[in-house]
């Protein structure tokens, strides 16, 4: 079928709208017609070639939409179900029979390769050549998508659907990253670094647990507002203090954990220096591959200080996003006041608005529901 997608063609370039050709889904694949997708970091780090994925590409992987079509071998959904689609994962490694399809040990062929990688075909092709396509098992910048059984989670149908694309990746990995991989225990301090959707959703994460003090650190204004809308103690400004790390630990003492949502390596190894012992950082932000941090060996040594990485929350979104949609449910976690909607054809207005900081969150509407 031909659909609209969004292409992005060489490094930097822009977002383009075309018309590209989608291939009906495989046995084991579902055809999703998307109606809303978030704009994510990863994406335009890809479009930079900061994680090489080949181009020319459809990207997007925040989708969330309405099941079209599946193949013979589907079960867990059927067309009309709601979902969102999040990353895929082989389902068979070590790591996802753990329950940590997070750490798949496939987990960069599934996601950036640009291809199935069962047979290294894409279902996109481009003018009769196939171009980069299930980017994190979706590539959802599109009016529909070809995704996995694996990837495609079921929602109910009384929450807006075009919000929810986010708990598929950003928002996941800000709220997984305190509720599952840091596990922040009740009454603990917590220092989060950076205040874009990932950092928010930390945020609001740190607040479900407990956590008694909850310090944002982000160069925006209007970002540590939000914060302190949504459930931070504190904030500070790096450009407003003499020293972020004497700021965070004369505030808390030291906090029991921190996490990293910048990429940025002189943030990394500032989020060493805020914790107490035995105190956690994990880091979330993601740099060019091979980029390096330094560390202080006998500061993590003596204080018993850890550091951990994390992706996707540690999350397994079959169970995760539904608990994240009910916790929204009841009013607990409000992610909606991170949103901005914008348009499909407004793609790189929405772009250029995430990476000056306007907007935290941008999702693009691509129909109605």
């Amino acid at each position: 079928m031909d659909i609209q997608a969004a292409v992005v063609n060489e490094e930097g370039a822009s977002f383009e709208i075309e018309e590209v050709n989608l291939d009906e889904p495989r046995p084991d694949e579902v055809l999703v017609r998307v109606v809303g997708c978030g704009i994510c970091h990863t994406d335009l780090i890809v479009r930079d070639q900061m994680y090489p994925t080949p181009l020319p590409a459809v990207l997007g992987h925040e989708g969330a939409g309405v099941v079209e079509k599946v193949g013979e071998d589907v079960t867990r959904v059927e067309p009309g179900d709601h979902v969102v689609m999040s990353f895929d994962y082989d389902g068979t490694c070590k790591s996802c029979r753990d329950g940590h399809p997070a750490f798949c040990e496939r987990a960069y062929d599934y996601c950036f390769g640009g291809v199935r990688p069962e047979d290294g075909t894409s279902p996109i092709s481009l003018d009769g050549e196939e171009i980069s396509g299930r980017f994190f098992g979706q590539s959802s910048f599109a009016t529909y998508a070809i995704a996995s059984e694996r990837n495609a989670v079921p929602v109910g149908d009384d929450v807006p659907l075009e919000l929810l694309g986010p708990l598929g990746c950003g928002i996941q990995t800000g709220a997984g990253g305190v509720i599952n991989s840091l596990n922040a225990q009740a009454g603990s301090t917590i220092a989060i670094f950076g205040a874009g959707s990932v950092g928010l959703a930390a945020v609001m994460a740190a607040e479900l647990k407990g956590c008694t003090d909850i310090i944002s650190v982000d160069l925006k204004p209007n970002r540590l507002e939000k914060a302190l809308e949504v459930g931070a103690t504190k904030t500070v400004n790096p450009e407003k203090v003499d020293d972020v790390v004497e700021e965070v630990r004369e505030l808390t003492g030291g906090v029991d954990y921190a996490l990293e949502t910048t990429g940025v390596p002189t943030v990394a190894e500032q989020a060493t220096e805020v914790l107490t012992q035995l105190g956690t950082l994990g880091i979330i932000g993601a740099p060019a591959l091979g980029t390096e941090a330094s560390y202080d060996v006998n500061n993590l040594i003596l204080n018993g200080r850890s550091i951990t990485g994390i992706v996707q929350g540690d999350s397994d979104p079959q169970q995760f996003i539904p608990d994240l949609i009910e916790l929204y449910r009841q009013g607990k976690f409000p992610f909606d006041e991170l949103v901005t909607y914008y348009d499909f054809k407004d793609i790189e207005q929405a772009i250029e608005d995430a990476e000056s900081g306007e907007t935290i969150k941008p999702i693009l509407r691509m129909g109605d529901t």
